[in-house]
């Protein structure tokens, strides 16, 4: 067993500052030592692949990231990790507890899972090792990871039994504060919208000179759509890893606070990961602004309905205290969230639905849009092969 200091102090001194993660039992000596580091930023996600996209993100930012899990919720940082990490090839440290091991007693929800876990990373083609147990072996496991994540941009986990780490109490209690002062729900506009895809993407180009601004389009025709419009090198298009833009976007815009980050996102996607819209109120600064299209379906996989149309996503967006968030279909609404409101700021715009059959695909694989857009921001790290 070792002390949290003990795997803390070799970690920040290699650079392991932002921390992302959702509790469990053996977790909790490491979470509460992060908290009570001034020096190590803390996001408590919602689920554990939101930990994933937001460590991601931040780790384009440039910080060295790490997300935490029990192997209960690894399987949802499936998507991220198949599908963000191993496609744009991001490298993030996970942290991953073994509960149900084989032979220790536990809850039977766990038992499954502890059989699998290192398979599962094994299918998932990311190196593991122990978390370690002795103080002398963590500067080597340390970097063991540190290694394989500059020479392959990929994630490396480190798999903790129990009792690893000697529980340490938590003095300090931060709570989340709603920094929305207007508490009254929004009404979901009403009507067909007249406003394309393209038009607000146009308006959106327009608003987010490459120097001041990143823009991330969310999986699907959003992306192409941009693509299309106008492939600048502030921009990036996520491909997969449905409903992870804000997540994704929330890490980022952390780790550059002098962009503006603009996430544009799909009601289909916000809806698969509607927790981070809690996440981004409690910790997104100013410069992160959530744009949502909503054309009431998945229109890239034939136009099934989604149930944007029962929801306000203004509505959450303010009861999980973004500092401004409202509907409607208008090009003036658009222009008023592109304007340079403070954030976290989040706009549900409905559009109508309907896409060019000769939309392109980009033509630069996602490492090279990842690439690009960290050498835009003068980003430099080890494990971006420029």
């Amino acid at each position: 067993m070792i002390q949290p200091s003990d795997f803390m102090g070799p970690a920040s001194a290699r650079g392991f500052d932002f921390w992302a993660g959702v509790p469990c039992s053996f977790l909790t000596p490491f979470i509460n030592a992060v908290i009570e580091d001034p020096a190590m930023q803390y996001i408590s996600s919602s689920n554990e692949g939101d930990a994933v996209a937001t460590a991601s993100g931040a780790a384009v930012g440039g910080r060295r990231a790490v997300a935490m899990m029990q192997n209960s919720g690894l399987g949802n940082a499936v998507s991220p990790l198949s599908s963000l990490n191993w496609v744009f090839r991001i490298p993030v440290l996970l942290i991953i507890t073994l509960r149900g091991a084989p032979g220790i007693k536990d809850e039977p929800q766990h038992e499954l899972m502890g059989q699998i876990t290192t398979q599962l990373l094994d299918s998932l083609q990311i190196p593991w090792d122990w978390f370690p147990r002795d103080a002398s072996d963590v500067d080597g496991a340390l970097a063991l990871a540190e290694s394989h994540m500059e020479n392959t941009g990929l994630p490396y986990a480190l798999v903790m039994h129990k009792g690893s780490v000697a529980p340490v109490e938590l003095s300090s209690q931060w709570c989340a504060e709603s920094r929305n002062s207007n508490k009254e729900i929004p009404r979901v506009a009403s009507g067909a919208s007249e406003l394309g895809r393209g038009d607000v993407l146009r308006a959106i180009v327009d608003a987010t000179p490459e120097d001041e601004s990143v823009v991330i389009a969310t999986t699907g025709y959003t992306g192409r759509e941009l693509f299309s419009i106008s492939d600048r090198p502030n921009q990036l298009y996520m491909v997969g890893s449905m409903g992870c833009a804000s997540s994704f976007g929330l890490g980022l815009s952390l780790a550059v606070p002098g962009k503006r980050v603009v996430i544009v996102d799909g009601d289909g996607a916000a809806l698969m990961r509607m927790g981070n819209i809690a996440t981004a109120g409690a910790y997104a600064g100013r410069n992160f602004h959530h744009l949502l299209l909503d054309n009431g379906v998945h229109e890239s996989t034939g136009g099934q309905a989604t149930v944007s149309g029962a929801v306000s996503f203004a509505g959450v967006a303010r009861s999980c205290g973004y500092r401004h968030a409202a509907s409607g279909m208008s090009v003036e609404q658009l222009d008023g969230f592109l304007s340079g409101r403070e954030g976290p700021s989040l706009l549900h715009l409905k559009i109508c639905r309907g896409v060019s059959k000769a939309l392109p695909r980009p033509d630069l694989s996602p490492s090279q849009v990842r690439s690009r857009l960290m050498a835009h921001l003068g980003i430099r790290v080890a494990w971006d092969r420029r």
